[in-house]
């Protein structure tokens, strides 16, 4: 007498791949993640290797991880995956200080984020 087996909680074209503690600001995330919704996986991964954004090399790894997981567990298609969803959460936030003029004490805050990427499987049309 075995466990039963977790239900998926992904659709069975979709994979999935999260990442947390990601040492940026949500809101700087979601312009990297902003960049690939919607897109097919090589060319987000195109944009992810060339952007500018420190954080998208983060964001390229995740991605990876997701195309992995769809190909390996789920037996999808490389060539027909897109970007469904990539969507940013709010982790913890340091809280750090610096001594300031005349006694003060200036607050430094040093957010940390979390990504999820869902790449889902379409057939092309011709």
């Amino acid at each position: 007498m075995g466990k039963e087996k977790n239900p998926r909680r992904v659709a069975d074209n979709e994979a999935m791949a999260k990442l947390r503690m990601l040492r940026t600001s949500p809101q700087k995330l979601n312009l990297v993640a902003a960049m690939i919704r919607g897109k097919k996986v090589d060319k987000a991964l195109n944009d992810l290797t060339f952007s500018q954004k420190r954080i998208a090399a983060d964001v390229r790894k995740c991605l990876q991880s997701a195309i992995a997981n769809a190909e390996n567990n789920h037996n999808l298609d490389v060539d027909e995956l897109i970007v469904a969803e990539a969507y940013v959460g709010k982790n913890l936030v340091m809280k750090r200080g610096r001594p300031r003029a005349r006694g003060r004490f200036g607050a430094l805050r040093k957010p940390f984020s979390e990504l999820t990427i869902k790449v889902r499987q379409v057939e092309e049309q011709a």
